[in-house]
């Protein structure tokens, strides 16, 4: 078997993140708002993890100034709970400090424990609450960071 790899996603790999994407959420990303993050988006970055020539899960997000604003991660129902998502977050994370970032924040609905105790586990705190943030449910979304880097002295935090 050929070992996971993590690649930049490209076009052509779209058909299997959208089976992933619609098998994953209520509100799934269209085609067109993929390939708006891949092809115009300027601080977006979107990323596959690839079991040989496959899909097995992707990550996209936007890096603005010092952070980092995850938008989406997905793994194929196949490939749950085998550490793609995990693989994925720490690559992320790993470059980001590498690259001295200073903080990484995402949103997460509160019914989605697994991935709530995921984010806990790479250091993700709940700081905050969006009200009715996602329009199929009117469920609110926790606002979750890591701190990836210490403010200096004299500098806002």
């Amino acid at each position: 078997m050929p070992p996971l790899s993590v690649d930049r996603m490209r076009p052509e790999d779209l058909d299997e993140v959208l089976a992933i994407e619609h098998a994953s959420f209520s509100m799934p990303w269209s085609r067109g708002a993929f390939l708006y993050e891949m092809q115009q988006n300027r601080v977006a970055k979107c990323w596959v993890m690839r079991d040989g020539a496959r899909v097995a899960g992707y990550l996209c997000l936007w890096e603005i100034a010092d952070e980092i604003h995850i938008t989406n991660v997905a793994v194929h129902p196949a490939w749950r709970r085998r550490g793609i998502a995990r693989g994925l977050l720490a690559g992320v994370l790993e470059d980001a400090r590498r690259r001295r970032l200073r903080l990484v924040i995402l949103e997460v609905r509160p019914t989605n424990t697994e991935a709530r105790e995921l984010y806990a586990s790479f250091g993700f705190r709940v700081v905050g609450r969006r009200r009715g943030y996602y329009y199929d449910t009117g469920e609110d979304a926790l606002v979750m960071q890591a701190e990836l880097q210490p403010a200096q002295p004299g500098t806002p935090a």
